[in-house]
């Protein structure tokens, strides 16, 4: 008998409408358009209004997965996000009330640009385990709200975004059912992405702040050694993969993880582009770009991968369902 599992049955996202470009950011910074692009891979990244709050982007792309999904309930909710509109209450119980799912278990985690591949992994526990039959996770972030405008070296990277994804209950021998995971933290990197709280800084803006080179360099790292794990676990070779989707953090990352794993070039999603880093958001709205360039179809043999604060990891794989993903702008 096949083992169960949680499927992956719906996709959604949501952008902010105002992008603002590479020579916007050059005429207020001691750059130029050319070297954020050839740095970074970033031409333009989405800012959401100030109107328009992170709670606003997760609804949208909450309801965006279940319309994917051709659902109109589920059993959970789980919010990734590091960028919550206040500390509290948490947002996920809100974003249920709106999206009028009942009083279901909702929740936020945080864990920075991991949060996505935590909370999948969390929800598929929740579902494999019995407690409900299926869950709605999204990820959504606002961190033009958090890094700082004159500081060339993380206000040229981020962008602000939302993506979802209903996971139900199947049989692990379907397309779309999740078939390993690995999570892993590492404490000791906890001040090379940051943002002070209160008590670090009374007063002032309290930025994000990220340590460049060493974060480039851990991220390689640990992203290829967790990606090889959940392959062994589902007995793929690298070289068989056939979508590999890591956070959206850096092109240069990406590039240099790929080579080190030994996947080809061309199967290495890239599609940061003209949405910057959205950090937990940045793997779905990878996953919607990449559907709508064909770059990944159904059947694809298909491996998760990100990296980021605290300092966390996650991968996991699946090999990829028939959906459409909705998305839409706000």
């Amino acid at each position: 008998m096949p083992a169960p599992a949680a499927v992956v049955a719906g996709l959604g996202t949501c952008l902010p409408t105002e992008e603002f470009d590479n020579a916007w950011l050059a005429a207020r910074l001691d750059t130029s358009a050319e070297w954020i692009r050839t740095r970074t891979g970033i031409a333009a990244r989405r800012r959401a209004a100030p109107d328009v709050s992170m709670r606003d982007l997760a609804c949208e792309a909450g309801a965006n997965a279940l319309r994917s999904a051709g659902l109109r309930d589920v059993g959970g909710l789980i919010l990734a996000t590091t960028t919550p509109d206040r500390p509290c209450p948490a947002a996920a119980p809100e974003i249920a009330l709106r999206l009028g799912l009942g009083p279901v278990p909702a929740f936020d985690l945080s864990a920075v640009c991991t949060g996505f591949l935590y909370a999948v992994t969390t929800a598929a526990s929740m579902i494999t385990a019995g407690i409900v039959d299926s869950v709605l996770v999204v990820a959504a972030e606002t961190y033009t709200r958090v890094v700082d405008p004159s500081d060339r070296s993380t206000a040229v990277i981020f962008g602000d975004g939302a993506g979802a994804v209903v996971l139900r209950r199947g049989s692990s021998q379907e397309r779309g059912a999740l078939l390993a995971f690995d999570l892993g933290s590492d404490g000791s990197g906890k001040d090379l992405i940051h943002i002070p709280g209160p008590r670090e800084q009374s007063d002032g803006p309290r930025w994000f702040s990220m340590a460049g080179r060493k974060v480039y360099l851990r991220a390689v790292e640990q992203m290829t050694a967790s990606a090889l794990r959940v392959m062994k676990d589902c007995a793929w070779s690298p070289s068989g993969v056939d979508a590999l989707v890591p956070h959206q953090a850096n092109a240069r990352i990406i590039q240099a993880m790929a080579e080190r794993l030994g996947v080809p070039p061309e199967r290495a999603v890239c599609a940061l582009g003209r949405v910057g880093n959205t950090a937990a958001a940045s793997i779905p709205l990878a996953l919607a770009e990449a559907l709508r360039t064909h770059q990944l179809q159904e059947g694809a043999r298909t491996v998760l991968t990100a990296f980021g604060g605290g300092l966390t990891w996650a991968s996991t794989a699946l090999t990829w369902p028939r959906l459409s993903a909705v998305s839409s702008e706000i």
